[in-house]
């Protein structure tokens, strides 16, 4: 089995990058995309890597944010055979508090043209939903998720116009079970890498091996990142590759704290699992 990073933050002289993740997976002669990034730059880079996403048989929106949907539209141009997977809750319903301005609510979730043009090729899933032989589509269980939100300054809006924090519903991860036990890729980890990783566990029974995505740590401090690494090196994890939404700096805490299982995400990168 081989991940491809398609779209990451960082990328390559002849295929850019930008603020966004897309990871082409192949397994069994099954290909699955994970997110699209922001835009149609992950089909220029597939077509510069040799990978044709026509081929793609899956896809998996791992939540609704631009920043992972905004290139939906463009997959289904190319790609007339594939649905996209995604939680039920994933509405065009996301906003952050603008940086500049604590009244205003900015929206970053799906473009709601993709929602109603290509209704027919989306996949809504619930609770624990099995893709693939040993392939899942796995929610949040993690009680009060709504303070991540809140910590981030995500909301949603109510029907009766109110805001509240974002508890992430429209997050998934995806999780893969292999012989030496669980790999999972969580495209943004709102929710928590240690809540992620402990979801995961309990709602398969496995250990999680290798983890997979961006951990949403650009805002947070040098000790919050210091404090995350000492519990991750409690767990038993054997790789880590990570970027995107972590951040430069935090991944070079975690790089020096957990050594070589700590890996960087960036366009080109190939993954063996």
């Amino acid at each position: 089995m081989q991940a491809t990073v398609l779209v990451d933050n960082i990328g390559q002289a002849e295929m850019p990058g930008e603020w966004g993740l897309s990871i082409y997976i192949e397994m069994n002669g099954q290909r699955l995309l994970l997110d699209t990034g922001a835009s149609a730059l992950f089909l220029a880079n597939a077509a510069a890597l040799g990978l044709d996403i026509a081929d793609v048989d899956y896809g998996v929106l791992s939540h609704a944010h631009y920043d992972h949907a905004d290139g939906m539209a463009d997959f289904f141009q190319h790609n007339q055979k594939a649905k996209f997977y995604l939680r039920r809750q994933a509405e065009a319903n996301c906003y952050k508090i603008a940086e500049d301005n604590a009244q205003e609510y900015k929206y970053i979730g799906i473009r709601p043209d993709i929602l109603q043009n290509f209704a027919s090729r989306l996949q809504p899933v619930d609770g624990v939903y099995q893709l693939l032989d040993n392939v899942y589509l796995l929610p949040h269980t993690t009680p009060g998720l709504a303070a991540e939100g809140q910590q981030a300054k995500m909301y949603r809006q109510q029907t009766d116009g109110t805001w509240q924090p974002d508890d992430f519903a429209h997050e998934q991860s995806l999780v893969f079970n292999r012989p030496d036990g669980l790999v999972v890729f969580n495209s943004c980890s709102h929710a928590g890498v240690l809540n992620i990783i402990q979801e995961v566990s309990q709602q398969l029974n496995r250990p999680v091996h290798m983890l997979i995505g961006g951990f949403h740590l650009y805002q947070r401090s040098g000790e919050e990142v210091q404090a995350l690494a000492a519990q991750l090196r409690q767990l038993g994890l054997q790789a880590i590759y990570t970027g995107h939404c972590t951040g430069q700096p935090a991944f070079d805490i975690l790089r020096w704290e957990l050594g070589g299982m700590v890996q960087q995400l960036q366009v080109g990168l190939q993954i063996e699992f």
